[in-house]
């Protein structure tokens, strides 16, 4: 994990939950931790890592995650373990 993902870890548990958080940085930080990305239809993506999985929808049509989404990914790597 680099510096860039240790910031966006960071700014997912800041409180309170930021809803200006880009997508691709989130996506870019479970990747980073070794999660694997499987497309479903549509917007869904999964990411899964030892059994765990999260499905959420991509933001479209704009790029920053909704509160909803980064509060879903705080408690996704909450349960995987990931500390900053």
């Amino acid at each position: 994990m680099n510096s860039k993902h240790r910031k966006t870890l960071s700014a997912i548990r800041a409180e309170p939950v930021q809803g200006s958080l880009e997508w691709s940085r989130i996506e870019a930080l479970l990747i980073a931790i070794g999660c694997r990305v499987v497309e479903a239809r549509g917007s869904a993506v999964t990411f899964e890592r030892d059994g765990c999985k999260l499905t959420v929808h991509r933001p479209h049509p704009g790029r920053e995650a909704l509160r909803y989404r980064v509060r879903a990914v705080r408690e996704y790597l909450q349960r995987l373990g990931v500390e900053p």
